[in-house]
């Protein structure tokens, strides 16, 4: 017992050293940066099957989402079991996230009623959820039809918090329109908009009401009616500027999805346009959502498709792919695999861009390779198709200056690829001119094909239209120049 004794203050001065160390730990992950909390980066695999914590198949088609604090809240169209002949309501999931690329499954956000708009046999499709500051309510949207769509409505619900359960409000057609694929908007003011494909006019932008609960008034529709409309709606607005992304009316068949923009909800608003390298289909998907990563660092904004498949709707592949955004021209590149740290807002291609370096270009259709004619050193000097000669006029260093954008200069002259005049005309011979950093000497590279090969469409970020080889001709001395993407041979090119 007296030998024990002094060895009591010991252990209470190592107790109170630990608990001192805890404070001081405690202390200092407080005076961390905030960039060490966020979640690790992430990497997606295009076209990989994506589960949720008990590894059941992600339900998020037609994606809605919203973020609350650090947390990722995401709903979608239960399909499980479901094929294109029966896409009955099932129900609502909602799943967390903090990083966009893990996914926890919480629960039933709206669920399947006895009878009604929500009972058995009926059609609810593409769940929407945005906050009411003023309300404090969360409020989703959804399209509401029979089996034979000839309702066309919207419904609507609201919950307290974002998960839910929702409590279902009714459903209404838009001032009366026929209302089908719909997205949901909300800009930077508060107010909120409703994207509703009518079938009789257009793609539809409406202006919702103060509590959100109603369509208030008209604000502009786009495209044309019947097979002209658009469907499958998403908006995101980017320093000012508003960006409408859809799809062309081809049932569950894919299609080149297009995009419109504007300063102004009201218009006017552009041509809709190709945003991922036409006759690729938006490589195999149609627009669901547009989702805004904003970080320490910066923001990336990633396009979110379904890539369904009819036999099985369930197990449809997710397709989330970086948009570029430079300028009012979007650009949705193929990465087989790419990476997203959300707590900084930016992403990384892993695979699938063209390395930095010196490369010649090869047209898929005529086996021909980019050439500046005569091997010129002259600023305007014309770029052709010719057969390989070795020469350095047919070798082009690339540079990455952006997400997916690069330069291409002639080794031989030291000149730079290049549009006339900045011009967005069809049919303009390409030539070599000063690198100077304009939009007309910058293109964007999108992989096209086999994910292990190297054949890519070139668009550039001036004019958004593609290069190609004049009349798809094969015989040398052809004008390269650009042109409305068709996604022929001709546009594209094989890199070595």
């Amino acid at each position: 017992m007296s030998e024990g004794t002094p060895r009591r203050p010991v252990g209470r001065q190592r107790r109170r050293a630990a608990a001192f160390l805890t404070f001081l730990g405690a202390v200092a992950a407080l005076l961390l940066p905030a960039a060490e909390a966020h979640a690790a980066t992430v990497s997606f695999t295009t076209g990989a099957t994506r589960t949720d914590q008990n590894g059941n198949v992600l339900q998020l088609h037609g994606l809605g989402i919203i973020k609350v604090g650090s947390t990722w809240y995401g709903f979608g169209e239960d399909k499980t079991g479901e094929t294109s002949s029966d896409t009955s309501f099932q129900d609502i999931p909602c799943y967390t996230s903090t990083d966009l690329g893990t996914w926890t499954y919480q629960g039933v956000a709206l669920a399947r009623e006895s009878s009604g708009d929500l009972g058995p046999g009926r059609i609810v499709e593409r769940p929407k959820v945005i906050f009411n500051a003023s309300t404090s309510t969360y409020v989703m949207y959804m399209h509401i039809d029979s089996t034979n769509y000839s309702e066309a409505k919207v419904g609507v619900a609201t919950s307290s918090t974002p998960c839910g359960p929702y409590t279902y409000r009714g459903s209404f057609r838009p001032l009366g329109n026929l209302s089908r694929d719909i997205g949901l908007f909300q800009d930077t003011d508060g107010t909120a908009y409703l994207l509703s494909e009518d079938r009789n006019n257009g793609l539809r932008i409406d202006r919702l009401s103060a509590d959100y609960l109603s369509v208030d008034s008209a604000v502009a529709v786009l495209g044309g009616s019947g097979s002209n409309s658009v469907e499958a709606p998403a908006m995101v607005k980017v320093d000012g500027v508003y960006y409408v992304f859809g799809s062309h009316l081809t049932g569950w068949s894919l299609n080149d999805n297009i995009y419109a923009t504007a300063t102004s909800l009201g218009g006017p608003w552009s041509a809709f346009r190709n945003f991922a390298a036409p006759g690729t289909h938006t490589y195999g998907s149609q627009t669901a959502n547009v989702i805004t990563v904003q970080g320490t660092s910066g923001t990336t904004y990633i396009y979110a498709g379904d890539r369904w498949n009819t036999a099985d709707l369930g197990s449809s592949k997710l397709i989330w792919l970086p948009l570029t955004i430079r300028g009012r021209t979007v650009n949705l590149g193929q990465y087989p695999t790419w990476s997203l740290d959300a707590g900084a807002g930016t992403w990384t291609a892993d695979s699938g861009i063209p390395a930095a370096g010196v490369h010649t270009l090869t047209d898929v259709n005529s086996t021909l390779l980019m050439d500046v004619s005569g091997a010129s050193t002259s600023t305007g000097g014309k770029v052709i198709q010719w057969s390989s000669t070795g020469g350095a006029n047919q070798q082009w260093t690339f540079t990455r200056v952006g997400d997916n954008v690069y330069t291409l200069k002639s080794v031989n002259s030291g000149l730079c690829l290049d549009v006339p005049d900045q011009s967005t005309a069809t049919g303009v011979q390409l030539q070599q001119w000063t690198c100077n950093g304009g939009t007309n000497q910058q293109w964007f590279l999108d992989l096209v094909g086999s994910y292990t090969g190297s054949t890519y469409m070139l668009a550039g970020v001036g004019s958004d239209l593609n290069v190609g080889v004049a009349g798809a001709s094969t015989t040398k001395g052809a004008a390269v120049d650009q042109e409305t993407g068709t996604g022929a041979t001709s546009q594209q090119w094989s890199l070595s």
